[in-house]
């Protein structure tokens, strides 16, 4: 065992005396010990009763031969944290997470690993630091959020009241409407009840094969989400010793390909993109961002989910069969993309564990044959606007897939706010959104709230966004992320003025301003980019460390 470097032998006297501190008796020195990586924080819905699981699953292991020991992970709220400076710390908190689970770990000398994640950041986070680690590790999230409802009975959820404040700022609905949204939008703990990042990555940790079935669609608090935390318990304690199982013989580069697979299949979370590219450097997978539209291009997209769809949400996806029913039914016509062999925490292989699995709700999961579109849910494009990509949720568009209009630039998200609050977007208008990347921001932050008021606004078919941050998942329209180069590095994007004509075409995965070479040359020439103040320490490290996003965002060692 991997833990008898600090229990085994008469110079671990100390170290066996420190643990007796903790509870341990003589038998517990010959079980595995197991750790739990806990992201409970009471200030996020869907991580607020995480100790209560955690509880759970340390009884199961312990009922199983193992010992367990919790400890945990940091997380932000992104939709707390969305549309003031709080954002700036929501992606690097991701290296923090992986950083922790690498030092808990390691320093401890543990056998093996459960994550215990449910939101934003903090899946990919856990992910990384597990692959840091290398020992049998298997996921299980705190669980989808159910969707809300208003008085009249319509579905609603957390990308409802963010459009709800556009709605109401151009007069669409009462004060008492948008109260009412403000109430039921949320209507219990989990992760937000749309595809945005944090279901995203969790249905994408079954598609990779780190998590147990309906680990991204049984929804929480509710006595299945419970089973499902029993049955990781019992799991890591029957491969806590097992080497097949250690995460990098699961997530590899098969898995990656699967997670993608499902991901165009599903119109997930553009962030997937960003967290996909970090989590294959950790795994040591080649994946460059130009690679995505090739799957794309090959995968059809047969699942629409709120924000995309508003009507849908997780527990719908659930109930039509889960992710099981996504993969087999991709798998009649997936032009040999998915890696069905590859092994999974349960001990079968992806093609195994769907099995029989069959669509029980063909509104909500589609048949190939009956597909929203031939091509998956995200794109890449690229052109003399992003000579290194940038990407958009093809599955949330509204409107045309080709745009040409004006630029009209802001220098950040809150300029932006106030320019679309104020009327200074019109129909026709490319709003561009710089020194927010990576480096820039620093910290990448997420646009809901802009995107969010367009849409409020009735201009979601007639403007399109293009930034070097990112975007929520709740984020729907024309809008394009994670623009590289990032304006803070020289790229195109920070040279842009008013009035240039932007021309985006998703079907030719392109994106241009229309300057003749003598004119960017010049500008080039005279750009110097925008310095940022910082009063963060933190912040100014991750800032001369950070990669842009096309190659993950991640901290150059």
């Amino acid at each position: 065992m991997r833990s008898d470097i600090i229990k085994k032998g008469y110079t671990r006297t100390p170290h066996r005396s420190l643990l007796r501190a903790t509870g341990l008796s003589d038998a517990d020195f010959d079980k595995p010990f197991i750790g739990i990586a806990n992201s409970f924080i009471e200030i996020i819905p869907g991580h607020f009763f995480l100790n209560k699981y955690a509880e759970i699953l340390k009884d199961e292991i312990r009922k199983n031969g193992c010992v367990p020991f919790e400890f945990n992970a940091i997380g932000v709220d992104d939709g707390i944290a969305m549309g003031h400076s709080g954002m700036l710390y929501s992606l690097p908190s991701r290296e923090i997470i992986a950083n922790s689970i690498e030092t808990v770990m390691n320093a401890h000398a543990l056998d093996a690993l459960v994550c215990m994640p449910n939101c934003d950041k903090i899946v990919p986070g856990m992910i990384m630091g597990a692959l840091r680690v290398n020992v049998p590790t298997v996921f299980v999230s705190g669980g989808p959020m159910k969707k809300g409802y208003t008085d009249k009975g319509e579905p609603i959820d957390l990308a409802t009241a963010f459009e709800a404040v556009g709605k109401f700022e151009n007069k669409q609905i009462s004060e008492r409407e948008l109260k009412n949204i403000e109430c039921n939008a949320c209507p219990s703990g989990g992760s937000c009840s749309g595809m945005f990042t944090a279901n995203s990555m969790n249905t994408l940790c079954e598609a990779m094969g780190i998590a147990l079935s309906g680990n991204g669609t049984i929804l929480a608090l509710t006595p299945e989400r419970e089973e499902l935390v029993r049955r990781a318990g019992r799991r890591i304690c029957e491969i806590a010793l097992d080497e097949r199982f250690k995460i990098r013989n699961i997530l590899n580069a098969d898995a990656v390909q699967n997670a993608l697979v499902v991901d165009m299949a599903m119109g997930g979370s553009s962030n997937t993109v960003l967290h996909m590219l970090a989590i294959a450097r950790e795994a040591g997978v080649n994946l460059q961002v130009g690679d995505l539209n090739k799957i794309s291009q090959n995968i059809a997209h047969i699942a629409k989910i709120s924000p995309s769809l508003p009507n849908v949400h997780m527990e719908d996806v659930g109930r039509a069969g889960g992710m099981n029913a996504v993969i087999k039914e991709i798998s009649r016509r997936d032009n040999g993309l998915l890696r069905l062999g590859n092994l999974t925490v349960s001990g079968e292989n992806l093609g195994e564990r769907v099995g029989a699995s069959d669509i029980k709700d063909e509104s909500i999961i589609h048949k190939v044959e009956n597909a929203y579109s031939k091509v998956g849910g995200l794109a890449i494009l690229f052109g003399n606007l992003a000579e290194q990509g940038c990407v958009i949720k093809t599955a949330g568009i509204v409107g045309e897939r080709k745009f040409r209009g004006k630029a009209i630039c802001f220098n950040s998200q809150d300029e932006a706010i106030a320019g679309i609050s104020g009327g200074k977007v019109n129909k026709g208008d490319v709003v561009v959104i710089r020194y927010e990347g990576p480096r820039g921001g620093p910290g990448m932050q997420e646009m809901l709230s802009p995107t969010s008021l367009i849409m409020g606004k009735g201009l979601g078919a007639d403007v399109a966004l293009i930034t070097d941050g990112r975007f929520s998942g709740a984020t729907r329209g024309l809008s394009i992320g994670h623009v590289s180069p990032e304006a803070a590095e020289g790229g195109m994007i920070g040279l842009l003025k008013d009035g240039d004509i932007i021309e985006i075409d998703v079907d030719s995965y392109s994106i241009n301003v229309l300057l003749d070479d003598d004119e960017i040359s010049r500008r080039k020439a005279e750009f110097k980019p925008l310095d940022k103040p910082l009063n963060s320490r933190w912040l100014r490290q991750y800032r001369k460390l950070v990669t842009n996003a096309s190659n993950g965002a991640v901290l150059e060692a």
